[in-house]
């Protein structure tokens, strides 16, 4: 995707596989910084500090800092501490367990002196098939997308999405985003609905962005003001991503991403889940119930940052001092407000029969 028209991903090793470099996630939209990444530490603190978010990446990130600690501890012992610091960093994504999973089972099958070069090669496996994925998710959800289109042959297609799920989320291209650039770029009219998505504010500070950068036209609206608008006829589709999906079809995604879903329901507008297979935990069939839910620091909450008048990015407090917060992260949509799941693979139902036709693999 571009960033002031130069095409980028979010991650980039170093020529000669030393470091990885991500962008900083925290500056934007209102700077554009780089940080590079050395040891594990550096990964487990850039996933935990959000320098990098988004499932997918999220895995990716960590596969390259399993790669780094093979660099500094390639041992048994090595494998198993790097493997847990990393699956420590944040508790609710399927994918960065996924990927750390993969990489320890790897390097346990590799002799020690090249456990290094195993996991780094991986790790940019795994960043490929991510781009390949998220791909693929765009063709086939674009699809629906022109669909409505041919429907309304007179307007944009109204899209309403929540957090962000684009390019930024992944390597590239994104997951709930990836449907929208893959129809901007076949000429369907559309326009993208932005919630601000508070606390973090992605939606606004990123989603944004993106758009911006890709010249596609859109809204950034309050998280309350979707189901107003949801009533008023003015959105065709709601598209989110998700950091896990239950096995039986229920979707955790950004906090606000339930509320979202209830008004689709109520108002007959159809509600998509955009992810890869690597997001899908096959553990799990109850999602409110067994999905663990991040809580993040309430300084969140009660802090915001923003552009200042003088050019500075500046974080104000917007609560009374002394008023507790609570911040809760993640919620879990069930699978019976989900129109359908939207992934690398084609579309199917949120439901059990939806997901293991798509991945008959998984009933064996």
């Amino acid at each position: 995707m571009k960033i002031e028209g130069r095409h980028y991903r979010t991650l980039w090793p170093d020529a000669d596989d030393a470091r990885v470099h991500v962008i900083d996630q925290t500056r934007l939209p209102h700077r554009f910084e780089t940080r590079a990444l050395a040891t594990s530490a550096d990964a487990a603190r850039a996933i935990a500090d959000m320098i990098v978010r988004g499932a997918p990446l999220i895995g990716v990130v960590g596969a390259y800092g399993f790669a780094l600690a093979m660099g500094e501890d390639a041992s048994d012992a090595g494998v198993a501490e790097a493997h847990a610091k990393l699956l420590a960093t944040r508790p609710t994504a399927s994918n960065l367990r996924w990927a750390l999973d993969r990489q320890r089972t790897l390097a346990l099958g590799t002799p020690q002196a090249a456990r290094r070069a195993a996991c780094w090669a991986e790790a940019g496996e795994i960043a490929e098939e991510d781009v390949r994925f998220c791909e693929a998710i765009g063709a086939h959800g674009a699809r629906i997308i022109a669909e409505i289109a041919a429907k309304n042959p007179h307007r944009p297609v109204d899209i309403l999405t929540h957090c962000n799920a684009g390019w930024l989320a992944t390597i590239d291209w994104g997951t709930a985003l990836a449907p929208i650039y893959k129809a901007a770029r076949a000429g369907v009219a559309l326009h993208v609905w932005v919630d601000e998505t508070r606390p973090r504010n992605q939606g606004a500070s990123l989603t944004a962005f993106e758009l911006l950068g890709e010249n596609i036209p859109h809204t950034v609206i309050a998280d309350n003001a979707g189901g107003h608008l949801m009533q008023h006829g003015r959105v065709d589709m709601a598209l989110v991503g998700s950091d896990r999906v239950t096995a039986t079809g229920d979707v955790c995604n950004k906090i606000g991403t339930y509320l979202k879903a209830l008004a689709a329901h109520d108002n007959g507008v159809p509600f998509y889940a955009a992810m890869p297979g690597s997001t899908i935990d096959w553990t799990m069939r109850d999602g409110v119930r067994e999905i663990p839910i991040e809580q993040r620091a309430a300084r969140e909450v009660t802090h915001i940052s923003g552009l200042g008048a003088d050019g500075a990015i500046a974080t104000v407090q917007v609560t009374p001092t002394g008023s507790k917060a609570e911040n809760y992260a993640f919620d879990v949509t069930p699978a019976k407000y989900v129109t359908a799941l939207i992934t690398e693979r084609g579309l199917c139902a949120a439901s059990a029969d939806g997901l293991r036709g798509l991945y008959p693999e998984q009933s064996t």
